[in-house]
């Protein structure tokens, strides 16, 4: 099946209010449990396209001495990211910041990490994010980018929607399946990581739906 790409940017509040209302709380806590496992703990992290910011106050909440920046596109997103946060209260520690995952306008080597969870699938050429990544990570520090997979037929793709947003309301349905249907396989992503500067990391398939670009800390 080929990629069919959707709009980049879920900026209506329609958008991003429904995004925010579906459960992610298990996947979330499983990437941020994966995030830990790859020796993050500590520093300044980049969290690119973080939505309402759910992956970053999970991940501040395990990690009482990290940072991090948290950017997306959407400006609704963000939004309701600063709600989330200033409940948290975690405004001292999660700057969340309206900037272009496909231009980041941070300094060389300036993050101690990189996260990302499904906004791979937003963007028309990923490799432009993937090489802003490898500039401004600091050497050997741990990356998890994970995103949908796309699967090899439309009625696939409706059948995993049925598996997992069965109880979630015909538009976030939608949203789900076009994210299906906008994402990359394994060896696409295995392709554009081989052209760019991220030693130690590799691609694997983190669940029946996600693929993962994985680093784990190095010293």
């Amino acid at each position: 099946m080929r990629r069919i790409l959707e709009p980049e940017v879920m900026d209506t509040r329609e958008e991003a209010e429904a995004y925010d209302a579906m459960d992610h709380t298990e996947v979330n806590t499983i990437f941020v449990e994966r995030v830990m496992e790859l020796g993050a703990n500590e520093g300044h992290f980049l969290d690119l396209g973080t939505g309402p910011a759910q992956i970053p106050i999970l991940l501040a909440e395990r990690c009482p001495r990290m940072r991090v920046t948290a950017i997306d596109l959407s400006l609704n997103m963000l939004k309701l990211g600063e709600v989330h946060v200033a409940t948290a209260g975690l405004m001292n520690r999660i700057s969340l910041e309206h900037v272009d995952a496909k231009n980041l306008p941070y300094p060389d080597q300036s993050f101690d990490g990189v996260i990302s969870n499904s906004i791979i699938h937003h963007l028309p050429d990923p490799m432009l994010s993937l090489r802003g990544v490898s500039r401004v990570i600091r050497p050997g520090g741990p990356i998890l980018i994970r995103d949908l997979m796309r699967p090899e037929t439309p009625e696939a793709a409706q059948a995993l929607v049925d598996r997992y947003a069965a109880n979630d309301t015909p538009y976030q349905k939608k949203l789900f399946y076009d994210s299906f249907l906008a994402a990359l396989t394994i060896p696409e992503v295995e392709a554009m990581v081989s052209e760019v500067n991220l030693p130690g990391a590799v691609v694997l398939q983190s669940s029946d739906r996600h693929w993962s670009i994985e680093r784990p800390a190095q010293k």
